[in-house]
């Protein structure tokens, strides 16, 4: 492949809304410079020529891995691949460099070593023959593109590294709140007579030992007063001044300061749950999340064959309310991987998903082999280092530069 700087513009399309109008000045990152195509060999392999020497090195993978071959010639002629030594350098973008020696193999040279993905470095051949040595060296680049640092941030081409991760798999299910079976207590005259006063209203907050009601005994004609026994909000009113208690409940309180989700967790994922699971709550019309654990279940099935699961929702400020409907994630499965990476910053090359790798100010395609996907992160099995930095945000601006530039996979 011939060396190419690559050009880096902004088009319209792009619709970088966020920059200012003086970034679409940025028009490109380095000329691209041309270059004569360089001259291919009977084995469609890259010709290097000094004097009357010569090499030809290929990339040969029908039924094998990639892997070199080299023929020589001098004055055209077939050379015995006994009688010459060759040596290749792959000089890889921040991954070190890939040492190949050669051995015979019939009528040609074949290489040691792999030539893994991306066939993107700097070639440098070291051929010996006859007591002379030969030297080439050139670019051979695919995936690869260049922007300087200050046009990167303002593209917002954010980066950070590969690492290990800690994969939290969840099912998502549904449900609604409801309040403890225990939420409600009912207030009675303790002995009956005329209500003479009601101190609170419908919906009124009041505290233990609050004053509720006012009652003048049948039997003594002494009035005595009612005081709540616990904390929390008159949910009903079953009475007026003047009426009679007459042995019935008079008013209600609930303690709303710990609801209940009840999720369903349909039969194919009932085995997956378990008593002491995280679950994230999200309620509607409520911000934020809101963490908790399975604290019990419903024997019996529901008639659509759900299971209901519990879970105990700290309510200490009264913002939820009973009926609320709740989507959750129920943590099911817990797991480190050794790798990972995150999935926006995947993109298509070739036939093969890539992420960014960023050396410098270069940026380069790194092929990989994923695994398990959880939530925002994907695993990574192959194709990069750990450590390495890769774009995370806006990587579809390198994509396109890539694209642009006419990188091709030239062996």
């Amino acid at each position: 492949m011939k060396p190419t700087f690559k050009i880096l513009t902004l088009i319209s399309t792009l619709c970088f809304v966020s920059l200012s109008a003086s970034f679409s000045s940025f028009a490109v990152s380095e000329q691209k410079v041309e270059e004569a195509e360089p001259e291919n060999g009977p084995n469609l392999g890259r010709m290097l020529r000094k004097n009357d020497f010569a090499i030809e090195l290929a990339i040969f993978e029908t039924g094998v891995p990639p892997e070199f071959r080299v023929w020589a010639t001098t004055g055209n002629k077939a050379i015995d691949p006994a009688k010459v030594a060759v040596n290749v350098k792959l000089i890889r973008l921040g991954d070190g460099i890939d040492d190949i020696n050669f051995f015979q193999e019939g009528q040609y040279l074949r290489g040691d070593t792999v030539i893994y993905e991306p066939h993107s470095f700097t070639v440098a051949l070291t051929a010996k023959y006859q007591g002379e040595t030969y030297l080439w060296e050139y670019d051979n680049f695919e995936g690869r593109t260049r922007i300087e640092a200050d046009i990167a941030q303002a593209m917002e081409i954010t980066t950070q590294n590969v690492g290990p991760a800690t994969f939290h798999e969840t099912i998502e299910v549904f449900g609604n709140l409801k309040l403890p079976a225990d939420a409600t207590s009912n207030v009675y005259a303790r002995f009956d007579g005329l209500v003479k006063k009601v101190h609170v209203k419908l919906g009124d907050a009041i505290k233990q030992g609050q004053l509720l009601l006012t009652v003048e005994s049948n039997e003594s004609l002494q009035s005595y007063q009612v005081l709540a026994a616990k904390s929390g909000i008159v949910s009903a009113v079953n009475v007026t001044s003047g009426e009679q208690s007459n042995d019935r409940i008079l008013l209600s309180i609930t303690n709303d300061k710990v609801l209940v989700a009840e999720l369903a967790v349909f039969p194919m994922d009932l085995a997956k749950v378990n008593i002491g699971a995280k679950v994230t709550l999200s309620v509607n019309g409520v911000k934020g999340k809101l963490i908790g654990e399975i604290d019990s279940r419903v024997l019996k099935v529901r008639a659509d064959q759900a299971k209901l699961f519990r879970v105990l929702v700290n309510n200490s400020d009264s913002l939820l309310s009973e009926g609320a409907f709740t989507t959750a994630k129920i943590e099911i499965d817990t797991y480190n991987v050794a790798m990972a990476v995150k999935r926006n910053a995947l993109q298509s090359f070739r036939d093969f998903t890539v992420v960014y790798a960023k050396v410098g100010n270069e940026y380069e395609v790194r092929m990989l082999e994923l695994g398990r996907a959880v939530g925002d992160e994907i695993e990574v099995l192959s194709g990069i280092s750990a450590g390495t930095e890769y774009v995370t945000e806006n990587s579809y601006i390198l994509k396109a530069d890539v694209e642009k530039s006419g990188a091709s996979h030239d062996h």
